[in-house]
């Protein structure tokens, strides 16, 4: 995967400061990174189990190909930080701090 350049002043314009826009841009990633570990894990719960074959020692695990194939599917996804920040740049995001209770 190729680093792509990214421009600084673009990303201030996008929130108050550079530093609350990164900040965004992290919280962002983290939940799409929970809703594909979610999504994950439910598409391998659904795969039918793969039997144990006699030529297989015991103590090594049984690799399913279909979960490989699922496996790669997720790899060639774009990684979380790459969407946070396109989402952001693409004005995507909205975003708004706490209130606070006093």
């Amino acid at each position: 995967m190729a680093v792509r350049p990214l421009d600084i002043i673009k990303l201030d314009t996008k929130a108050d400061n550079i530093f609350e826009a990164i900040v965004v841009m992290s919280k962002r990633a983290r939940q799409i990174n929970e809703e594909m570990k979610i999504e994950f894990n439910q598409r391998v719960e659904m795969l039918p189990p793969k039997m144990m074959e006699e030529e297989t020692e015991p103590d090594q695990p049984v690799t399913n190909p279909d979960q490989i194939l699922i496996a790669r599917d997720f790899e060639m996804r774009p990684k979380p930080t790459e969407t946070a920040l396109d989402e952001v740049m693409a004005d995507k995001l909205s975003f708004r701090y706490k209130e606070s209770e006093f």
